[in-house]
């Protein structure tokens, strides 16, 4: 079933453009993509109401007709010129032919020269993978609900060391007290280390990350969080020596509203 109540001409147009059609990928809802892009858009003044609009109208029903499954649209609540979205795919070679099927077809080519001037930097990419099936977000269509419901991203740069090694030991040693503060983690993932198959959109390749994704029903229950969560402490002490570059930098922390349509909210 593609989910197209409401949807443009252009998004059906897309969905019957590309080889794999709506029928064929209908994404349902569970856990089934393992790779995702955490996208920071740094946009114009004034214009990302005006990208969130293109976006919600035109480019989440489009791809996800295509393989390319829009998880998440939001505004970042401690930068008013940065546009935050995430999406997934199944895996690195339906990335690909998503892409290509997507940026080659009628949506994006009608639409490209209104939504490109809203942007200054679109660069700003982390590519994914979830860490196991259970710890991806799960996939849900746009829907109209506006919320007061906050989602948290917390990336952390782990230079030379291994994410996946850094990841088992934060799962160890913080995730139990993150329970205690009232925090659930929806998702977590590491840095992909396929290269990028789809160069026409760049991504930070040379960054390796863990990233964690939460969820608070306002602004005000997720900076009481924050303000617990940065007193935690010990929680580094096990840590063997080969990881201590992990720790040299301090994790950047995404406040992300979502945007009415966004699946994840």
């Amino acid at each position: 079933m593609l989910f197209i109540k409401g949807a443009s001409l252009l998004v059906m147009a897309a969905a019957l453009s590309g080889t794999l059609s709506a029928e064929e990928h209908s994404p349902p809802a569970g856990k089934v993509d393992r790779i995702f892009e955490l996208r920071q858009y740094t946009l114009h003044e004034g214009k990302r109401d005006t990208l969130i609009s293109i976006f919600e109208k035109n480019f989440i029903e489009s791809q996800n007709a295509l393989g390319a499954d829009i998880y998440g649209v939001f505004r970042d609540l401690d930068d008013p010129d940065r546009f935050v979205w995430i999406r997934g795919f199944r895996g690195m070679p339906e990335r690909q032919k998503a892409l290509t099927d997507f940026y080659g077809g009628p949506v994006w080519q009608s639409l490209r020269a209104e939504a490109n001037p809203t942007m200054l930097d679109s660069d700003n990419v982390m590519l994914l993978q979830a860490l196991t099936p259970s710890d991806a977000l799960e996939f849900r269509p746009p829907h109209d609900a506006k919320t007061d419901a906050i989602i948290g991203a917390f990336i952390y740069y782990v230079g030379d060391v291994d994410p996946a090694q850094f990841a088992a030991y934060y799962d160890k040693h913080v995730v139990p007290q993150l329970s205690t503060l009232n925090a659930r983690v929806l998702a977590q993932f590491v840095s992909e280390n396929s290269p990028n198959n789809f160069p026409k959109l760049p991504v930070r390749e040379k960054e390796k990350v863990f990233v964690w994704l939460g969820r608070w029903n306002n602004v005000g229950e997720f900076d009481n969080f924050l303000d617990r969560f940065r007193q935690m402490s010990g929680w580094r002490d096990a840590a063997p020596e080969a990881m201590l570059p992990a720790f040299v930098r301090k994790p950047e922390i995404l406040r992300l509203k979502p945007a009415v349509t966004s699946p994840l909210k």
